[in-house]
């Protein structure tokens, strides 16, 4: 991607006042929450790690008990500031799901997680037992391992979740556009998101020989241009070209090395009931490395709009997506440099605004 000079253009240019005010005040609660729900864990967690919870079974055993244990305090504290954050969705009309199924409809993903976080304590104790001099090489080892695997597998697990794309004309044009990015066999599928949100995405996967590009049926709804349709399309194909996925796996893999380290000679791993005291050590060390993690994406992101730009020639349907994104998923254009520099994992609206005008400039 071009070092780019973009216009020096502000959210008031773009937007409203009412727009502006409308989405900082959403953005500004969602950011509460969350730092309420972070805040809530840390207690949970330390109160658990003052405990030192243990079970009496076989070593393996109980670091799973205490691994699941971990997860479950941290889920259960975070849990009110969750249904918070969908109260206040509710209340900004960008979803209208109860919070029953709210809380129940992913409890396939929230079992998952807690059967990892169950193998993931059984192996930290037992890897501190068996190599207790290279405890973090060892662990850095699998955690490399499980998260290629989880890459690999992600396409299967979500499959039953799709259903084909039956425009089959837009299907053709947006497996062109992959044609074009240099991708082999594409296939086009919708994932149902209307009954959690009205925000429109879309996603790519490319962990494998074939491509898979998954419109979210909000997309789809009448008044979203054909032009919208394909620049998003066209992003998430960016990101399979570009091997963003496992430029991203890589960056983790990197990270994880000095953390992991960190971890493992400040937290003695040899007993399960250190495992609280680690997630704590290791929610100090995520929100350390947040501004690296969130500007590694950003990067990303910003290549994707231009490789996207390039795909589509569309800069209008550019700029109109963009402004979309405040409408339905009320992004705030332009948050405070704080804040995006520690969380934020896109370019502002005003910043991808700026880079269509610079594209669509280059074209004349």
């Amino acid at each position: 991607m071009p070092e780019l000079e973009l216009p020096e253009l502000t959210a008031p240019d773009l937007f409203d006042e009412e727009t502006l005010e409308r989405n900082e005040r959403y953005a500004t609660g969602h950011s509460l929450l969350w730092a309420g729900a972070l805040a809530a864990q840390v207690v949970a967690l330390a109160l658990l790690a003052r405990r030192r919870p243990d079970v009496r079974a076989p070593l393996l055993v109980r670091g799973a008990a205490v691994g699941a244990l971990v997860y479950a305090t941290a889920w259960i504290a975070a849990l009110p500031f969750r249904l918070a954050g969908q109260w206040w969705r509710r209340r900004y009309d960008v979803s209208d799901l109860d919070y029953l199924r709210y809380v129940t409809q992913p409890w396939g993903t929230t079992l998952g997680e807690l059967a990892l976080a169950a193998l993931a304590g059984a192996a930290l104790v037992g890897v501190a037992r068996l190599v207790p001099r290279a405890t973090w090489l060892a662990v850095w080892a699998a955690v490399t391992a499980i998260a290629v695997g989880y890459v690999l597998v992600y396409p299967t697990l979500l499959a039953p979740r799709l259903r084909p794309l039956e425009d089959r004309a837009l299907a053709s044009e947006i497996e062109q556009l992959a044609r074009e990015a240099g991708l082999g066999e594409t296939t086009v599928e919708v994932r149902k998101a209307k009954e959690r949100t009205r925000a429109v995405n879309a996603e790519a996967i490319g962990a494998g020989p074939r491509t898979r590009v998954i419109l979210w049926d909000t997309l789809l709804e009448p008044d979203v241009t054909r032009g919208e349709v394909r620049f998003v399309a066209a992003h998430e194909l960016a990101h399979v070209s570009r091997d963003h996925l496992w430029k991203g796996l890589a960056w983790f893999v990197l990270l994880a090395l000095p953390l992991l380290w960190v971890l493992t000679h400040v937290v003695p791993l040899r007993q399960p009931s250190a495992l609280p005291r680690a997630a704590l050590v290791l929610i100090v060390l995520q929100l350390a490395t947040l501004p690296v993690a969130s500007a590694i994406t950003r990067r990303y992101e910003r290549e994707a709009d231009w490789t996207a730009l390039q795909l589509t020639r569309d800069p209008v349907a550019a700029e109109a997506i963009a402004r979309r994104f405040a409408r339905t998923s009320l992004a705030n254009p332009a948050p405070p440099a704080l804040l995006h520099f520690l969380r934020g994992t896109h370019p502002t609206l005003v910043e991808r605004i700026a880079t269509a005008r610079v594209f669509a400039r280059r074209e004349r």
